[in-house]
């Protein structure tokens, strides 16, 4: 049925492949304008596919080692499932309700070492944020691969193991939001979530498959995530004198919870629950009500770093105060020499080609 599903909505996604062509096409001829910037570069991170590729943790380390070469990075981003419009920049008053659960979770991050901003319309979001952070040296756009208004420097395009653009198709048949041929604007390719142990002959098929539609011998790098140790939201009374058991109850709003939910278990949790929703879902008060229904006394309820910046939300602080609730930090692994790649390509990312 899913194949027969994707034949029929074909028709469809050629309709809205054509379209996505023709505007790519105006804006690589230059009918329409896309302004590169003279005195700050630009970094874009992005992918064909929707949702789900890894962007934020790939963020954080790009922008990790931009401030250990020197450099001060801001992130941009669209501030996807706010309820507030226009250009906002990230304070210790913001919530992922004003500001957006992944630019919440940078902040949060780098601890304000690093200016984060919002705004729907990217162009304008770099004027402001120059504007009130001219410190800035280097601004990464996050989720931002289809964004043509704004012309980056550098270009990382990320694309999942699992999920690789060159087996999808374009919406609705598939969930490319591009044809497979923008991975063109590529300068550097990252597989994501790959497996540790993915061997040097899988890796070069993937980059054949990967060079039938970027420019030829475009550097494809491969990462994996490291899990962290559980860290605790809010401060949980008498927590050090609490004997914890192996029993977890699992809350997640991402877009593919199985990689986490599978290491928790080899790393011999048991999942006595698991309430799972949809990406940049807003919890309620009733939801997490539910989730503290099964947190009976020694089990942890665990989540992602993404949902606990929504579960910081004032209107859910009083379920969740007192609750034992952990997030399971994530961060970016490269395999084989694929860091070491990665940070010798960055500085060609801080020439800036032309004026505004």
């Amino acid at each position: 049925m899913p194949r027969l599903l994707t034949l029929l909505l074909l028709p469809f996604a050629w309709l809205y492949a054509v379209g996505m062509a023709v505007r790519n096409w105006l804006y690589d001829s230059g009918w329409k304008p896309a302004t590169r910037f003279a005195t700050v570069p630009v970094l874009s991170v992005g992918n064909l596919r929707v949702g789900g590729t890894g962007k934020t943790p790939h963020v954080a380390w790009l922008v990790e080692q931009l401030c250990q070469q020197g450099q001060q990075p801001a992130i941009l981003s669209r501030g996807y499932g706010r309820r507030t419009r226009g250009f906002r920049l990230a304070s210790t008053t913001e919530t992922a309700t004003t500001l957006g659960d992944e630019p919440l979770q940078q902040f949060m991050h780098f601890q304000e070492q690093v200016p984060v901003a919002v705004c729907e319309d990217r162009l304008a979001g770099l004027h402001e944020l120059l504007r009130q952070s001219p410190a800035v040296t280097i601004v990464v756009l996050d989720d931002a691969y289809q964004h043509r208004q704004v012309r980056p420097d550098f270009s990382v395009l990320l694309t999942e193991q699992q999920r690789p653009f060159y087996h999808d198709y374009v919406l609705p048949a598939g969930r490319l939001r591009e044809s497979r041929a923008g991975a063109a604007r590529a300068d550097v390719v990252v597989v994501t979530k790959c497996s540790p142990a993915l061997t040097i002959s899988e890796q070069t098929a993937i980059r054949q498959q990967i060079w039938r539609y970027s420019r030829p011998a475009v550097p494809v790098l491969f990462s994996t995530y490291v899990y962290g140790s559980p860290v605790p939201i809010v401060t949980v009374n008498n927590s050090a004198e609490t004997v914890y058991s192996a029993e977890i109850v699992l809350l997640t709003g991402i877009a593919q919870p199985g990689p986490l939910r599978d290491y928790l278990l080899k790393a011999g949790y048991h999942l006595v629950h698991h309430a799972e929703f949809a990406d940049h879902h807003r919890f309620t008060v009733q939801e997490i009500a539910a989730v503290k229904a099964h947190c009976e006394p020694g089990r942890r309820i665990f989540t992602t770093q993404k949902d606990a910046a929504r579960l910081l939300d004032p209107a859910l602080h009083t379920e969740i105060a007192g609750l034992p609730v952990f997030y399971i930090p994530i961060a970016v692994e490269f395999l084989a020499d694929g860091a070491d790649r990665l940070r010798q390509l960055l500085p060609a990312a801080i020439q800036p080609q032309a004026v505004v």
